[in-house]
């Protein structure tokens, strides 16, 4: 029987099975958490940055390749400073001292397993936000629901023929779309006055001449969770 090495990676779609002790994989990364920032953040949604902002934790690398990437400086290299999950938590525990509303791992597909690891290390009275590209593999998301209260989950494609076109991805709704429904079922919308403790935010960035990709995403949450979730249409680039 063949025995797949524990450090062999299957954490995203792309399935590379390479072993990110020995060299990077799809997503640029190494086991090692490289982390570019750890600081409140004032400028998410309104329920998720509130007054006292969200403790935000930016990986480095990405498991997604978006043409449009606005942290390409972040998403395409290994930089930033390295932590272990010890690490990681007495910064967890430093952002919900400076009484951020929750901690938010920013790009963290790749570092899913660390970020458990973390967790169970120190988990803080506030709610954990999980901001994704949405390219998640559904039984990740699964194992991730008693660690994460917020999802804020991208949906940046209707159809594949355009995922394959800006990410090279040509497989992103076969994961996005049951992943995405695995959050939605299994964290319902909760507030506490105008701050989210618990549900998702389904976001959707609007592309210059791809309406029509905006208009199948738009379809899909209106018939799918239009009062199960918050959608939140960006439009950078309109």
């Amino acid at each position: 029987m063949n025995v797949i090495p524990k450090n062999n990676c299957y954490l995203c779609p792309h399935k590379c099975g390479i072993d990110r002790d020995l060299k990077l994989s799809f997503c640029h990364s190494s086991n090692t958490m490289h982390i570019s920032r750890i600081a409140p953040h004032y400028f998410e949604e309104p329920p998720i940055s509130g007054t006292q902002g969200s403790g935000t934790i930016f990986f480095s690398g990405c498991s997604m390749d978006c043409e449009f990437c606005q942290n390409y400086k972040i998403s395409k290299s290994e930089i930033g400073k390295v932590y272990t999950p010890t690490q990681l938590a007495l910064e967890i525990q430093k952002l919900e001292q400076m009484g951020v509303h929750n901690i938010n791992f920013v790009t963290p597909t790749h570092y899913s397993h660390k970020i458990k690891e973390t967790l169970d290390i120190y988990r803080p009275n506030i709610p954990i936000v999980y901001n994704t590209s949405g390219y998640e593999l559904p039984n990740i998301i699964t194992e991730l629901l008693n660690y994460v209260d917020i999802f804020l989950f991208d949906m940046k494609y209707g159809n594949d023929l355009i995922s394959k076109k800006y990410s090279k991805c040509n497989d992103y709704t076969k994961y996005c779309k049951p992943s995405l429904d695995i959050a939605i079922k299994n964290k319902p919308l909760i507030f506490n006055n105008d701050l989210l403790t618990q549900g998702v935010i389904v976001r959707h960035l609007v592309l210059p001449e791809e309406l029509e990709n905006s208009f199948e995403v738009i379809e899909y949450f209106a018939n799918n969770y239009k009062n199960s979730a918050v959608l939140s249409i960006m439009a950078q680039f309109i």
